[in-house]
């Protein structure tokens, strides 16, 4: 079957395209469509929400949507807050830390209890969704960019848990290479900083 080998493909040509981290004022935040694109032009968004999807197929049961949705909500919730309390620190150090966190947990195929998964899941989600926030700040229209955000995550995560169900049989430790990758570039992410 070609599907399966495609998969990860995919995952490794959405890292490619990627470029350095834009979690900050100083870039297209207007509508839809650059909602819908960012994630895809920081290189730290994309790599922990795809990381997020692969910890959920590396966990399996309800984990495997309920990390993507601690993620998403509180992502939403970090928005609304960097839009009332714009003034929050060290959050380009937490995303970075997302990255490097994420992807240990996966290159070392961590099973932690539901409730921690979710705690650190959801932090990191408000992470991401703060530094949305104070972009939306410039934006004319900030709603369908926040909808735009949110769809493209979901779609990241999707691909991340697509990703690790489909080498759960025949490439079981592509996940862990992909976690260590992830750590690695979550590293040189906080050393950036």
């Amino acid at each position: 079957m070609l599907r399966k080998p495609l998969t990860p493909l995919l995952v490794v040509l959405l890292l490619l395209g990627s470029s350095n981290a834009l979690a900050h004022p100083g870039h297209d935040v207007s509508g839809l469509s650059a909602g819908l694109l960012h994630p895809f032009n920081g290189f730290d968004h994309l790599l922990a929400m795809l990381a997020v999807g692969l910890w959920a197929a590396q966990n399996g049961g309800r984990k495997i949507w309920l990390l993507p949705a601690a993620f998403m909500l509180l992502m939403a919730i970090g928005a609304k807050c960097a839009l009332i309390y714009p003034f929050l620190p060290l959050i380009e150090s937490g995303i970075a830390a997302s990255v490097l966190v994420l992807g240990i947990v996966i290159a070392l195929a961590l099973k932690l209890s539901t409730r921690l998964s979710i705690t650190i899941t959801a932090l990191f989600g408000f992470f991401h969704g703060y530094a949305h926030g104070l972009e939306m700040f410039e934006a004319s229209e900030a709603q369908a960019y926040a909808l735009g955000f949110l769809a493209t995550t979901a779609a990241l995560h999707l691909a991340g848990i697509i990703t690790g169900i489909a080498t759960r049989t025949r490439c079981m430790r592509l996940p862990q290479a992909l976690g260590a990758i992830i750590a690695t570039s979550g590293m040189w992410l906080l050393s950036a900083i």
